[in-house]
């Protein structure tokens, strides 16, 4: 499974604005609910109630916020660069600018599990943070996440 299976170019936001983790979860599900047909308030609720279990901050500034709705019929992916760090109560306590948010049927199984995984290891390409850290244009980030041979490092 490769991240260009799993996101398109409408689901990259290039500058989100958000002063807390809570700002920038509301802030996804908005914009995630026209995009898929589910009422932001139940994407919100989901990715919350995800968060209530453990924190989905991966450390290195990086998080992957994820639900299950069983309105979906498949994966969908979105990726966000915060305008500024936010507390993301991650692992390493570092605050939190890059984000991708999963959402995937109730039914994914193990679709879902792959996919965090992979978003998970590219996460962790220190080489690939730094370049989507460089840009805030929207173009050049879902081309850096797509990029067969970044896709292929991490």
């Amino acid at each position: 499974m490769e991240v260009a299976d799993l996101i398109a170019p409408s689901r990259v936001v290039a500058s989100l604005r958000a002063a807390t983790k809570r700002q920038v979860l509301q802030e996804l599900a908005r914009r995630a609910a026209s995009e898929i047909g589910v009422h932001e308030r139940k994407l919100f609720d989901a990715l919350l109630e995800r968060e209530r279990l453990g924190t989905t901050g991966l450390g290195m500034g990086t998080a992957i916020p994820h639900a299950k709705l069983p309105e979906l019929q498949r994966l969908y992916c979105f990726f966000a660069r915060l305008d500024r760090p936010v507390d993301f109560a991650a692992i390493d306590e570092a605050p939190v600018d890059l984000v991708f948010m999963l959402l995937a049927p109730e039914t994914a199984g193990a679709d879902h599990l792959k996919a965090l995984a992979r978003l998970s290891r590219l996460m962790r390409d220190r080489v690939v943070c730094e370049k989507l850290r460089g840009t805030d244009n929207s173009e050049a980030l879902y081309a850096l996440l797509t990029d067969e041979a970044a896709s292929h490092a991490a």
